[in-house]
């Protein structure tokens, strides 16, 4: 059986840069899927996609189907013949299902049960009968977040469709869409190469590309335009950081990369250089150009489409004057927004509005203000640390009114930093204003100063309360304030300075502000902000590699603030191959499920014990208390896991000397006490019933 090469390629008008890695995986799936449908091998799939053309390569696709022979359950046998032998309908039915005769129908057993069954044979069929059919179907398969309609309302796609080519191995491979009908021609670069092509054979495709002034395959347009902001930078005397994002979006803009440089007036570079990185970046797709010490230089890096080197001139031209009235619009801005200081913004807050019901974002700032009071004397913060971050949150929005942050929201923070240091505020006051608003993205970093910290807390804490103040809680699949985010934010950066504060406390703190807008009762709400918080622990646990059943027991434990659960949780993970935690686990989870429904509400009376072995165990859990409180205080978890070693030899001797669930009510209760004093030792790092042992 022969192989050949298979091609689709559809292509297009401009199709958005974003619509294009998310189209080209689908079409790897759904045409996997269509392959194993219809029993045809292949083998290895390659992508190509321009912004004017998706197309799929697959090498070794087999001439013809293999032949398929499957066994088929039907209905029971009662129920697909009669008392007098007669197939019913529902045998009937099964058998047309099957394309066999009800004649050749057999019975077999399952599980006791005489079933009918059906052998279903289909010979194989020809690939070049089967391939117009699913060429249409991976077409139709393919989804965009705003598909058009050009033909009919029954087509839609990205953007319309204007050719269609394909092949397997030389053989075109007929079949119609939209009113177009395939073939074995393409087009090439729109400007370079625009005449029709035709592809002698599948295999040959990516090479017929390339002569027509396309680089079809995103890897290697990726590569090439890498080297070329590379080069460009180094004639220009610096080097190009190249944001992966900006890369992304440009490899789906060009067909055939080529580097245009320009420049700019160096009286520009007196504005913050954010300023011009993000007009560059983000209003033109450029790349810009730094200097050894990671200072902007007055240059830029675009990437054109194929441009010919007569024309190279007026690009850079065209080019270097959008960008020269975007440069002069920010100059504008940043002179304008600097005739007064920032705090002289912050009354302006009163014409945002934050959340509807709960006002504006100056009355978000007096509550920051608050919360980063309560939180730095909660966490006992230095008095100077204290006060700057109480400066900064007075702040921190400030720069929302600003010109500059109107036209490029992007800046948020970064401006107010700008602008706190030219108003005469403290770097360390600046610094805050810029740090609170992190981590901005997953991976990002959390404020590195403790009171840029402080700000990040309470600002991510005060969205989140006020979002579950007003019912608007996050499910499983809608998130459109993304308070997912900001509580991971607010655990990673009560990690990164190790803040000792439990989610209840955080939670109650959060809402102090907003109980006047509670729309359910305060306790409710409150509960509801812990778990949310607590989801978000466990999710950071399993991202950093804890299993799933040591992040379960200390979250079941009594401990509530992070760096505690973090510290427990490592010394768990430590000790799950080891013996040690035999002598830790088996004691307690015998205690653990004697005192499953017992309230403790008293102390336990040494007087009222009967047997010797109850007093060994009580000394040694007062031994044992005393240990564990000496590892608490210098967050030895380690220590604390050792000092429960003692306890497994009493704990076995008490349950086999000394019954529990005795007649006498006093002696009962008593006893019970001395377990659930052992219970609340061993929860020290957490319901560890809930570790499961590896088996040997």
């Amino acid at each position: 059986m022969s192989k050949e090469a298979f091609l689709l390629e559809i292509g297009t008008e401009e199709i958005p840069a974003r619509f294009m890695a998310p189209a080209l995986q689908q079409f790897k799936e759904n045409f996997s899927k269509e392959m194993q449908s219809e029993r045809l091998a292949h083998g290895e799939i390659a992508l190509f996609g321009t912004p004017r053309r998706l197309a799929i390569l697959v090498a070794d696709v087999a001439e013809q189907q293999q032949d398929l022979h499957e066994k088929k359950k039907g209905p029971a046998v009662k129920a697909a013949y009669d008392a007098d032998g007669n197939p019913s309908k529902a045998a009937l039915g099964f058998a047309r299902s099957q394309g066999v005769n009800v004649a050749d129908l057999f019975t077999e057993e399952v599980a006791g049960v005489p079933y009918i069954f059906a052998l279903r044979s289909e010979e194989g069929r020809d690939v070049l009968a089967i391939l117009p059919d699913v060429c249409e179907r991976l077409i139709r398969s393919l989804t965009f977040p705003k598909p058009m309609f050009w033909y009919s309302k029954d087509i839609r796609f990205a953007r319309p469709i204007r050719w269609l080519t394909a092949l397997w191995g030389s053989e075109k491979i007929s079949f119609s869409f939209a009113g177009l009908e395939s073939g074995n021609v393409t087009y090439g670069h729109r400007f370079l190469a625009p005449a029709r092509t035709v592809v002698p054979a599948a295999a040959t495709y990516a090479d017929v590309m390339r002569q027509s002034f396309v680089m079809a395959d995103p890897a290697e347009r990726e590569a090439c335009i890498v080297a070329l902001v590379q080069q460009a930078a180094a004639q220009l005397g610096g080097h190009a950081t190249l944001d992966e994002d900006l890369l992304a979006e440009v490899v789906n803009l060009v067909e055939y990369p080529r580097a245009v440089t320009g420049t700019f007036a160096q009286n520009y570079l007196e504005v913050p250089q954010e300023v011009l990185i993000t007009a560059m970046r983000a209003h033109q797709r450029y790349f810009p150009v730094f200097d050894a010490n990671e200072h902007l230089m007055p240059y830029f890096i675009t990437i054109s489409n194929g441009t010919k080197e007569e024309y190279e001139a007026n690009v850079r031209a065209g080019n270097e004057r959008v960008l020269r009235a975007r440069l002069a619009d920010a100059r504008f801005f940043f002179d304008e927004d600097r005739k007064k200081p920032l705090d002289a913004y912050v009354d302006a807050l009163d014409t945002i509005i934050f959340m509807e019901p709960l006002g504006s974002m100056r009355k978000k700032t007096a509550r920051l203000m608050h919360l980063v009071q309560t939180l730095a004397d909660e966490l006992q913060v230095t008095d100077p640390i204290k006060e700057t971050a109480q400066r900064a949150a007075l702040l921190a929005k400030a720069d929302l009114v600003t010109h500059m942050v109107y036209e490029f929201p992007e800046l948020q923070g970064t401006m107010g930093m700008h602008y706190a240091r030219l108003s005469g505020e403290s770097n360390d006051v600046a610094s805050a204003i810029e740090e609170h608003y992190a981590p901005r993205f997953a991976n990002d970093k959390p404020a590195v100063s403790l009171a840029g910290a402080l700000v990040a807390l309470a600002d991510k804490m005060d969205t989140i309360a006020s979002s579950f103040a007003l019912g608007m809680i996050p499910t499983s699949s809608q998130d459109p304030y993304a308070l997912r985010r900001s509580a991971s934010g607010v655990i990673s950066t009560l990690a990164a300075h190790n803040l000792s504060i439990s989610m209840p406390k955080l939670s109650a703190l959060a809402l102090v502000g907003l109980a006047n807008q509670m729309q359910r009762p305060q306790s409710e709400v409150q509960s509801e902000l812990e778990n949310f918080l607590i989801q978000r622990i466990r999710y950071n646990f399993a991202e950093q590699g804890l299993r799933y059943d040591v992040i379960d027991a200390v979250l079941a434990g009594t401990t509530r603030d992070l760096p505690g659960l973090w510290q427990r949780a490592q010394v768990l993970q430590t000790k799950l191959a080891s013996p040690e935690l035999t002598w830790v686990l088996t004691p307690f989870t015998r205690v653990a499920n004697l005192t499953r429904d017992f309230v403790a509400g008293a102390e336990v009376d040494s007087a009222l014990f009967i047997n010797a072995t109850e007093n060994d165990l009580y000394q040694a859990v007062l031994a044992a208390q005393d240990a564990v409180d000496i590892g608490i205080a210098r967050a030895d978890f380690a220590d604390v896991f050792s000092a429960l070693f003692p306890l497994y030899n009493p704990i076995e001797r008490f349950f086999t000397d000394v019954m529990v669930m005795v007649e006498d009510a006093s002696v009962r209760q008593n006893r019970l006490l001395l377990l659930s004093l052992v219970k609340d030792l061993f929860f020290t790092l957490g319901d560890i019933s809930k570790i499961v042992q590896e088996k040997k």
